[in-house]
């Protein structure tokens, strides 16, 4: 099954979404944009919402599946909260259309305080893209 073809890590990137987050003056807006992210995430097929699949740690539902096409990884992501699936979509920048090496190259760290993200999530949220990114990089250091 190849995964459906998303904009995020391609057309739309880390310092798309870093330039974009610059020009709003409250964390309200800057929200706002995020769940509008998510939305442009494509459906994930229900057959690929399976248990191997679920991120542990997380406290909404969350999937991520993957598959490397000539040496890089892409992935199918989702959720059941609006807000997750913006930080999904704030993570796939980072990480889809990618090599395996890239992914665990990425200075997630610097790429997170740039966007000064983690500080204005719950802490639960922060511990559950945390855990969004441990299961990207995993699936990409077991390549």
């Amino acid at each position: 099954m190849t995964l459906p073809t998303m904009p995020f890590g391609d057309d739309i990137t880390t310092e798309d979404i870093l330039d974009t987050l610059s020009f709003f003056e409250s964390w309200e807006e800057r929200y706002k944009y995020i769940i509008d992210l998510g939305k442009s995430l494509p459906p994930m097929e229900n057959a690929l919402k399976t248990d191997e699949r679920i991120v542990r740690g997380c406290q909404s539902q969350v999937w991520v599946a993957s598959e490397l096409r000539d040496g890089k990884l892409f992935f199918a992501v989702d959720s059941d909260a609006f807000i997750v699936k913006g930080l999904l979509a704030l993570v796939m920048a980072a990480y889809n259309n990618k090599t395996p090496a890239q992914v665990i190259d990425f200075d997630i760290e610097s790429y997170f305080e740039a966007l000064a993200l983690i500080k204005h999530l719950s802490p639960t949220r922060g511990n559950g893209i945390k855990a969004m990114v441990h299961t990207v990089q995993e699936l990409a250091k077991a390549i």
